[in-house]
């Protein structure tokens, strides 16, 4: 998953680079509101995917005796970043940008320049977009869209889709307020559109918030992991039951799973050090992103 997360923020930022230097060169030359909050859009686009690609260098660090877990959670700290800065400069700016061009208008001119570059944007994002959901696709399996997003522990992956996502729609309402501008001859609906873009990050920006944030706090593997871990226990004749499977995503390749088993009264100490072993090799056998487990011996909790 490391690898395809990789490749979608690197197109992702290519993409936004090339669109960023095209909107602000027209924003420049036609003066228009929705072109230059486009342009931030794609400028605070390209520093989260640098901000995105650092988070996954700094999450591949080794352990050590500070970080005896690893350093996992540093992407999940970048993706929380990354929400801020969409809210509070792309949709701060934008917002502002568009509030003062309603109330003090300025005449767009070469407006062409503005549909050239929006196209232009238009074909470069696709791309960027479709091998973000691509990708995107291939983690989900058969989850839907929605639910995808809330289990997804790699954040990476959703928070371009999600940043691609807002910056087509915020390109299609940057056509419509240049188009509607240049037909009526009304200078406020280029400014807002600007604060539709605004809008549209700052929602975009709280809903990344909102699911970065579980992962930044501690979410435990899915359901359906808890469960097979379960199963694999409960398959030993020598354990009576198990208590509790707590677990922890350290990263978006680390889980960490706690398990309480109440075993056998009659098993001796030498037995149940080889059925530990067993249970350990054959869980992170079945789950290769459980890296360390701890078993405790328990009675069952009352």
């Amino acid at each position: 998953m490391a690898a395809g997360s990789k490749k979608v923020i690197l197109a992702a930022l290519v993409g936004n680079t090339l669109i960023t230097i095209t909107k602000f060169i027209a924003a420049s030359m036609t003066g228009s509101s929705a072109m230059f909050s486009e342009g931030i859009h794609s400028l605070v686009d390209t520093g989260n995917q640098g901000l995105l690609l650092y988070g996954l260098k700094a999450a591949k660090r080794p352990a050590d005796k500070r970080f005896p877990f690893g350093h996992g959670k540093e992407i999940y700290f970048w993706s929380f970043i990354v929400a801020i800065l969409i809210f509070a400069v792309g949709a701060g700016i934008s917002i502002y940008e568009g509030v003062h061009h309603i109330f003090h208008p300025a005449e767009i001119s070469n407006p062409l320049i503005n549909y050239i570059v929006l196209g232009l944007a238009m074909i470069f994002e696709g791309g960027a977009l479709y091998i973000a959901l691509k990708e995107f696709d291939k983690a989900r399996g058969k989850l839907g869209y929605l639910k995808a997003v809330q289990r997804g522990k790699d954040p990476t992956l959703f928070v371009v889709l999600f940043e691609d996502s807002a910056a087509m729609l915020g390109l299609f309402v940057a056509f419509i307020g240049i188009t509607l501008t240049q037909i009526t001859g009304q200078l406020w609906w280029d400014g807002m559109a600007s604060v539709i873009i605004g809008i549209i990050l700052g929602a975009t920006a709280f809903w990344l918030a909102i699911e970065t944030k579980g992962l930044l706090i501690g979410e435990g593997a899915d359901p359906e992991t808890i469960q097979s871990i379960e199963n694999l226990a409960n398959a030993h004749a020598d354990i009576e039951e198990v208590n509790e499977v707590l677990t922890l995503h350290m990263g978006p390749e680390f889980i960490l799973a706690n398990i309480s088993i109440e075993f056998k009264d009659d098993l001796e100490t030498g037995k149940i050090e080889k059925i530990i072993h067993a249970l350990d090799k054959a869980i992170k056998a079945e789950h290769p992103y459980i890296k360390r487990i701890f078993i405790e011996a328990e009675a069952t909790h009352d």
